[in-house]
């Protein structure tokens, strides 16, 4: 579970993020849609301690199998003060979360040796994403900077799902992808979900692709969260249609 607490970030005049209160369960798959500047990057760079708000918090509740204690407050993780939440947190938000100066094979060993996974582990791992990664990413050779802006799209989120995370965060992961990728994508974070029980958070301007895989889509504009929409078989659809035509 994710709980924001009365979470502000201003740059200068403009606000960024201003949530006094939110709550996201284990196990939604929460879209965040909204137009450009609405807070959306900004909330993720705050999940993730990339960025300190001016005011609030952010609180993650460990899944059981990485709970440090028996103590019931020591599941309760605010990612400002602990890095606990790196264990059960998988994310991908731009090119500066890769290591660009090494092919994929190479990226993901060192993913694997960090995690004290075998290279066999790492290689079966990997079998898992064929073919998302269509035969474009792995045995071409290529460093990660010389691949194409799809391809390098491809190689973050595998980083983010490699470890099998407990909670995925994703900026705009349709991006760069071609049609068949990003159908490709929606199958694979939702049978992720499926089978795991993972909390993947998204953000998209793809308004389609979010309203098929999320569970619950949060609107926001100008740092605010104006709706927090279920979303039982697409039922968002129309009312987040209603809103992006009138504001076009």
């Amino acid at each position: 579970m994710i709980t924001i607490d009365n979470l502000k970030k201003s740059f200068g005049q403009t606000i960024a993020s201003d949530i006094p209160s939110f709550q996201i369960n284990d196990g939604d798959i929460l879209g965040l849609v909204g137009n450009n500047g609405a807070g959306k990057t900004t909330l993720f760079r705050m999940l993730l301690d990339l960025l300190k708000p001016d005011e609030g918090q952010v609180t993650l509740s460990a899944p059981p199998t990485t709970r440090f204690s028996n103590d019931k407050d020591d599941t309760a993780i605010n990612p400002a003060e602990s890095e606990a939440w790196k264990a059960f947190t998988g994310a991908y938000i731009d090119e500066g979360f890769l290591i660009d100066f090494l092919t994929p094979e190479e990226y993901f060993a060192f993913i694997g040796k960090i995690t004290d996974m075998t290279q066999e582990a790492v290689d079966l791992r990997l079998k898992d994403f064929e073919r998302l990664a269509a035969g474009e990413i792995f045995g071409q050779k290529k460093l990660i900077r010389n691949l194409s802006a799809g391809n390098k799209q491809k190689v973050g989120i595998i980083s983010a799902l490699f470890n099998r995370p407990s909670l995925v965060i994703l900026d705009e992961p349709f991006n760069f992808l071609d049609p068949s990728s990003q159908n490709i994508l929606k199958h694979v974070l939702t049978e992720y979900n499926r089978e795991t029980g993972a909390t993947i958070l998204i953000s998209s301007h793809n308004l389609q692709h979010t309203v098929d895989i999320s569970t619950r889509i949060a609107l926001l504009e100008k740092g605010h969260i104006i709706r927090d929409l279920p979303n039982t078989d697409g039922s968002a659809r129309a009312e987040l249609e209603h809103y992006f035509d009138t504001e076009s």
